[in-house]
């Protein structure tokens, strides 16, 4: 048997300070020591304070966060405009930026994003009550969708990105049917190695299909309203409700099965995977200069309560 380990690595930032000189002439040197502490706190504070305005995340971010709240969970599991708000973010970047178009450009109404009709009119309302960026609207939904599910983890989603109306190219997008050669291609011309592909097709985990097989079951896995791992572990044995041809084809696929494989062995190892592809995913095509963070605005929870809710076996990384 085969066990690989998932190596998820960050780049922190460096900081960079800024000095500050302050000259007074005074004949009392007590009252020059005063003066020049009381002026440097004086600028300091009005640092820290622009700094706290310009990179809070905006109130409206918390509305709209308790709106989708209603709309994705029911019953104690998501429901299909959750489904449909995880796969919108896909269906936004993946064929050019993450800037909105999928709604903005009307790209809904293409054949090749049949089922996201409902949620495009409800993000547009979203949008317009509240003025928010779509491109940002978009994939914020998605990481909310994703952490709405039960045992859903954290995705950290920015805003600030540009909007535009102008649609994408048609015939980007994968279908069901493709096979995995072409779509291990198809995402590495995106920058996504084998891994991030099979981390990223475990969404299908709080999925349906609706197009690809009409007549044939429509969940993805056995309990499509929760965020398992479950996918993983029915779609190499044959046992998932209904498996897309092409997801059988990457499950089989030398370059992807290990990862296919680890996965089923471990949801934490898929999870870290998963939020690493998916937080890049977000970002395609986007200047992201200036983005806020808006992770706080999500569901409760956040990457480390995830990793402490999990089991030894995940948070070893088996």
């Amino acid at each position: 048997m085969y066990i690989s380990h998932i190596f998820v690595t960050a780049l922190a930032a460096a900081s960079t300070a800024q000095a500050f000189s302050i000259q007074e002439e005074a004949h009392n040197a007590n009252e020059v020591s005063k003066r020049t502490l009381g002026n440097l706190l004086s600028l300091l504070s009005g640092l820290i304070g622009g700094n706290k305005q310009s990179t809070a995340c905006p109130a409206v971010w918390n509305q709209i966060s308790t709106q989708l709240t209603e709309q994705f969970l029911a019953d104690g599991q998501c429901t299909d405009a959750a489904r449909a708000a995880i796969r919108s973010s896909f269906h936004d970047c993946f064929n050019g930026a993450c800037d909105g178009s999928l709604i903005l450009a009307d790209e809904c109404s293409n054949q090749e994003n049949r089922g996201l009709e409902r949620l495009c009119g409800n993000l547009k309302t979203v949008q317009a009550n509240t003025g928010v960026g779509m491109a940002d609207l978009i994939q914020f939904a998605a990481a909310h969708g994703v952490k709405t599910c039960p045992g859903g983890p954290t995705v950290p989603v920015k805003v600030g990105r540009k909007d535009s109306s102008i649609a994408n190219a048609l015939g980007v997008l994968p279908n069901g049917q493709a096979q995995s050669g072409d779509l291990i291609k198809l995402f590495a011309s995106k920058g996504f190695s084998p891994v991030d592909l099979a981390a990223l097709l475990g969404a299908h985990t709080a999925a349906k299909q609706r197009v690809t097989a009409p007549e044939s079951p429509e969940d993805l896995d056995s309990t499509v309203g929760r965020w398992d791992n479950k996918y993983f572990s029915e779609t190499r044995s044959g046992k998932a409700p209904f498996t897309l041809p092409s997801d059988k084809s990457v499950a089989q696929n030398p370059l992807t099965m290990i990862p296919f494989n680890t996965f089923a062995l471990s949801k934490g190892a898929w999870d870290v995977a998963f939020v690493s592809a998916m937080q890049r995913m977000s970002m395609l095509g986007v200047n992201q200069k200036g983005l806020i963070d808006c992770t706080s605005a999500l569901p409760g929870g956040s990457r480390k309560r995830d990793v402490r809710n999990s089991n030894l076996f995940d948070r070893l990384k088996w």
